[in-house]
């Protein structure tokens, strides 16, 4: 299945760690202003945040696929995905601030559904309800299955 044009996906490298580590803490810039701790103890906790949730996924998805994703050939986020015989896994998908609301992450949703039709996968992921994707993933058709802690688990079937 090819990638929609001026998107690349490249397997994450060491190199990327900062940009990604950058990346997750633009996802908790939000959460953290609400704390009154210096910069450096922010950017330390995001480095720690950032590092177990890594670790994490590295553990519990051997065999998933981990990505920058470029646009133009310049970096723009990442995405992790986990396959099975019977379902794709987003495990994680983070777009940089500056080029979010433009259509390009719901460009790459609409490639995975494509996948998941082509293969008769169902589509699954988790997300916090108060988090914007969360209504992006409501008008690509996706269905909340069960709450799981702070996340929605949500499916999409191909018709």
């Amino acid at each position: 299945m090819t990638i929609p044009s001026g998107f690349e996906l490249r397997p994450i490298q060491s190199q990327d760690m900062d940009f990604l580590c950058q990346l997750y803490g633009s996802t908790r810039e939000e959460e953290l202003a609400q704390v009154e701790w210096p910069s450096a103890q922010k950017d330390a906790f995001v480095r720690m945040q950032f590092e177990a949730q890594h670790a994490h996924y590295q553990q519990h998805y051997p065999n998933a696929q981990f990505d920058v994703v470029l646009y133009d050939a310049k970096p723009i986020g990442r995405m992790y995905v986990d396959r099975h015989p019977k379902e794709i896994r987003l495990m994680e998908v983070t777009l940089v601030q500056a080029i979010r609301g433009r259509g390009l992450g719901t460009t790459l949703m609409r490639w995975l559904m494509d996948e998941a039709a082509q293969t008769d996968k169902i589509l699954t992921l988790h997300v916090e309800e108060f988090n914007p994707a969360y209504r992006l993933y409501q008008r690509l058709g996706f269905k909340p299955l069960e709450q799981r802690g702070v996340y929605m688990f949500m499916e999409w079937k191909p018709e």
